[in-house]
């Protein structure tokens, strides 16, 4: 009878140890949370654009394949309340080409390419948590496409587009104010009229960019 009191008084101070390390554990790890949120941190990401190739009224337009780079500042309130604003630039290479022959003796219409650049601002949601020292997010938000041709190009002219921009990535904290950012984001617009050569197909254009880049907690 004996013993079995002494087992019992054991398993229950075993018991009441483990749950008093798991409850301190948890509220360690919720302060630390917590102590995580209403923070800001700013971000440089470095990215390939790769869109698609558009049609429409007897145009065809092909934008080049590019390397840019985004700015982001981000501010995580809570798990489900944050947004940032960004600001990225690539080139924005044109080519158009027209769908129909104006027939003999000319023939084909020769294509046009147009050289430029895209400077893109935009405000987003952010939707995030925390495990360890990973933070998954999701970003959905809207903003302003500006495409300018390069200087020295004749019969050519800029264009200013809405752009609705959707992604998810990941944080990785390496340091306590330092971490790398693994994203992707996609943006959908409609094709820039950049030449008075031809018209604009006027399609949307989805545009993918797979980014890396390393962030910074203020």
């Amino acid at each position: 009878m004996q013993n079995r009191r002494i087992s019992n008084l054991i398993h229950t101070t075993l018991l009441a140890t483990f749950l008093s390390a798991t409850v301190s554990t948890l509220a360690h790890a919720q302060v630390h949370e917590v102590g995580e949120l209403g923070r800001t941190d700013v971000g440089l990401s470095f990215y390939g654009a790769f869109s698609g190739t558009t049609t429409g009224g007897n145009v065809q337009q092909s934008p080049a394949n590019s390397a840019g780079g985004i700015v982001e500042v981000r501010h995580i309130a809570n798990p489900l309340l944050g947004f940032e604003g960004t600001y990225s630039f690539n080139r924005d290479n044109q080519t158009y080409t027209s769908t129909i022959s104006c027939g003999l003796p000319c023939g084909s219409i020769t294509p046009t390419t147009v050289k430029a650049d895209a400077h893109e601002v935009t405000a987003d949601y952010v939707a995030s948590f925390k495990v360890l020292n990973l933070r998954p997010f999701a970003l959905v938000g809207g903003g302003v496409l500006f495409s300018q041709p390069t200087s020295g190009q004749s019969s050519t002219n800029s264009a200013t587009k809405g752009v609705f921009v959707y992604g998810a990535g990941l944080d990785w904290g390496l340091l306590p104010h330092i971490g790398l950012r693994f994203q992707y984001r996609g943006n959908e617009y409609r094709a820039p009229d950049l030449t008075t050569v031809f018209g604009s197909t006027n399609a949307f254009v989805h545009t993918s960019e797979p980014m890396v880049g390393v962030y910074l907690r203020l």
